[in-house]
């Protein structure tokens, strides 16, 4: 209790804060608890005479906002457990004279997953003009008006272990009408109101959504269907679900399109790639299907314009590389399908999730339709482009500019270590984004974003006493952690003090890094070394993951650099003695004056290198 009086005092005390004047969060009534809840919330708001007029909103898990029909933004920025951040949106350049439609499209995933912490689902939003409240959700007076989006299929397999819920749609013509038109019913559903959480702000800068196209057709032909599968692929998410990975067990899903896609073949393609305009039209009959090219890896929303003339079953598939010249939607242990069953009509479509890829292809299992204006509407970092570098040599320069698209990619609400199949902010991958983040932004919001993460939750479930989270915020129901990516956390803290100056959240983090230190204490060994650590001990991708048992000298580099960094942003001479200590035991132990050895295994009570 001690060390949380110290975190909301720390709070209270920043000069950046959040609110809402009248928004309650509520959510449709008895179903805040459920997996893979859709729901949509529409306020009618009258525009006022002169601006500007403000959207606040925060939410469990994650929603997109539209104004008239017009996307406007996408969040909230991800926090600690408990605490919740505030966009706030300008909308006034969306609104017209007269009546305005506020929407949001709310995903309640209640899903265990590294990418969303599993909260009851909820929606607190209001819009505001001159401190007046023309609509807030949970008002008697000037309410949202809230309604279940059955369009989108429930009971569906997972996207990845580490992400929720995949995407399937059951569209119908005008599915998506109620965001634009004051005139369209719904079926309205009570709501009840919900907890909520702690408000912290943004911080960080809204994201940029820039809708780019493909550069070109690359392939296009028919598929076969109906091919045997001798060995289904099942990945973990979906054979894997139980207590400790939420979701539906495979006989409740009602579609699972990582199987149906699984007994085709696509026939090879005859055509030449070729450049793509902004229609980028392709007229599709049954089992037919055509690939596209973006140019680069890209992170966002897919989607297009599609005319249905026969009930039609279309699947985007994507992913980044080209396997023997095709898109493997299952190569990296994700569901890379979008999957939609459209009935005759015209459909305006956009994927919810953000997803990455340089290629896409669509495939058509039945029916006939065209498809045009194929697009991504990117979701990253909108500050990446502040930092400037050219030299002569152009292979440096297509470095740079690699890391720049590297970074913003990974850097929307907090650093990423990938953002497709995770989408998680891990540990040590930070320490080195957050140098990045200094260089091409010129501050530290991000990271303060992400520091503070770690600083405002009471506790972290299902960890040991004083083990910080290997990636958060996300939940970790199976126990699981990397002792060695909780001192990169110290490390990472020590360089964020020299970068940002902010001593209150560093002063403020100081009982949990103590804590940390006292959770090493029961495996230090008679040398000073941590010895036979628990759960996941991981020094990197290499053969080294295998030589961690029972003294990892690594491990113990890392926490001789851990203590240091403490001892020096704390003043505690004796964190700094011990750090001396341990790096002149390892350098004793491990190191031949050429070559320092991995490890130590204890045998019959001795270690022998």
């Amino acid at each position: 209790m001690n060390l949380l009086m110290v975190m909301m005092g720390t709070l209270a005390a920043s000069a950046d804060t959040a609110s809402f004047v009248a928004a309650q969060p509520i959510w449709p009534q008895g179903r805040e608890a459920e997996v893979n809840v859709y729901a949509g919330f529409r306020a009618i708001v009258q525009a006022p005479e002169k601006g500007p007029v403000v959207l606040r909103a925060t939410g469990a898990t994650v929603y997109r906002i539209f104004v008239n029909g017009a996307f406007v933004g996408y969040g909230p920025a991800r926090a600690g457990k408990g605490f919740y951040r505030v966009d706030e949106i300008d909308i006034t350049g969306n609104l017209k004279p007269g009546a305005n439609v506020v929407a949001f499209e709310v995903a309640g995933y209640n899903s265990n997953s590294y990418y969303h912490l599993d909260d009851d689902s909820f929606l607190q939003a209001e819009v505001l003009s001159d401190g007046k409240v023309l609509a807030a959700t949970g008002s008697a007076e000037a309410p949202f008006e809230a309604h279940i989006l059955t369009e989108r299929v429930q009971k569906v397999q997972r996207y990845s272990f580490q992400r929720p819920a995949s995407e399937v749609y059951d569209l119908v013509p005008g599915f998506d009408a109620w965001r634009s038109d004051p005139a369209v019913k719904v079926e309205a559903v009570a709501c009840a109101a919900q907890p909520g959480g702690g408000l912290l702000p943004r911080r960080v800068s809204m994201p940029r959504y820039d809708v780019r196209q493909p550069l070109m057709q690359i392939a296009a032909g028919g598929i076969e269907t109906g091919q045997p599968v001798e060995k289904p692929w099942k990945d973990r998410s979906l054979t894997g679900i139980g207590p400790k990975l939420a979701g539906f067990p495979e006989n409740e899903l009602v579609r699972i399109p990582s199987l149906e896609l699984q007994g085709f073949r696509s026939m090879p393609s005859t055509m030449e790639p070729l450049a793509v305009d902004a229609d980028n039209t392709v007229v599709f009959a049954g089992n037919t299907y055509a690939s596209f090219d973006f140019g680069t890896n890209l992170t966002g929303f897919p989607g297009a314009k599609i005319t249905v003339r026969k009930p039609t079953r279309l699947f985007f598939t994507f992913d980044e590389i080209l396997l023997d010249n095709d898109v493997s939607f299952k190569r990296m242990g994700s569901v890379n399908i979008v999957d939609l069953k459209l009935p005759e009509g015209e459909y305006t479509f956009e994927a919810f999730e953000p997803y990455t890829m340089r290629y896409m292809k669509l495939i058509n299992l039945e029916g006939e339709c065209t498809v045009e204006a194929i697009s991504l509407r990117e979701y990253v970092n909108s500050e990446a482009q502040e930092a400037q570098f050219s030299c002569s040599d152009p292979r440096m320069n297509r470095i740079f500019e690699a890391a720049r698209e590297t970074y913003r990619q990974n850097a929307v609400d907090v650093f990423t270590d990938c953002p497709s199949r995770e989408r998680a902010g891990w540990l040590c991958d930070s320490f080195f984004t957050a140098r990045v983040a200094f260089d091409l932004s010129g501050h530290t919001r991000m990271e303060h974003n992400f520091i503070e993460n770690y600083l405002v939750p009471a506790r972290f479930e299902h960890l040991p006493e004083g083990m910080l989270p290997m990636c958060y915020p996300c939940d970790h129901p199976d126990g699981v952690y990397i002792p060695n990516w909780a001192l990169w956390f110290v490390v990472q803290l020590q360089e964020y003090a020299e970068r940002s100056g902010d001593r209150a959240t560093v002063d403020a983090l100081k009982p949990r890094v103590m804590a940390l230190f006292d959770y090493f204490k029961k495996y230090k060994n008679e040398d000073g070394l941590i010895e036979k650590l628990d759960s996941w001990v991981f020094v990197e991708w290499s053969k080294a993951a295998g030589y961690v048992q029972d003294v990892s000298y690594p491990s113990n580099m890392l926490y001789a650099g851990a203590l240091e960094a403490a001892g020096r942003l704390y003043n505690m001479p004796d964190l700094l003695q011990e750090a001396k200590g341990v790096r002149d035991t390892v350098l004793r132990q491990s190191f031949d004056g050429k070559f320092f050895v991995d490890n130590a295994v204890r045998k019959d009570g001795k270690l022998e290198i």
